[in-house]
């Protein structure tokens, strides 16, 4: 996966945003203004996902480029090096693991706006 189809991914998705609340050099993915996803633009070496924290360390164990999450809450957040270990099904799968992990942490109008969102795009 390059940097352009893991941007087209993460946008295909409703309600998402992309930011670079932290710099013009790490590119932030939120659905209803909660993160899923960050990464770096100018390197895009990892990609930082929220999971939930048996997942974490699940994935932790199993796969050598998947990270305790870099700069981020050790128990939610991995970092997967993009150092091809990990194809490209799995990856995606991932970041929609955390698109939907944080969509069902929302507060029900945020949800509920998220829905609308859905409805019209259809």
């Amino acid at each position: 996966m390059n940097l352009d189809e893991f941007r087209k991914h993460c946008l295909a998705k409703p309600g998402v945003t992309e930011e670079t609340p932290f710099g013009e050099e790490v590119l932030v993915y939120k659905v209803m203004s909660k993160i899923f996803t960050i990464t770096q633009l100018t390197t895009f070496e990892s990609i930082s996902l929220k999971v939930e924290p048996e997942q974490g360390e699940e994935l932790r164990e199993r796969y050598p480029s998947v990270l305790p999450g870099y700069h981020l809450n050790k128990k939610h957040w991995i970092t997967v090096l993009m150092d091809g270990y990990v194809g490209d099904k799995l990856l995606k799968k991932w970041i929609d693991d955390s698109y939907h992990l944080v969509v069902s942490k929302l507060s029900k109008s945020h949800r509920l706006s998220l829905d609308a969102l859905n409805t019209d795009n259809q």
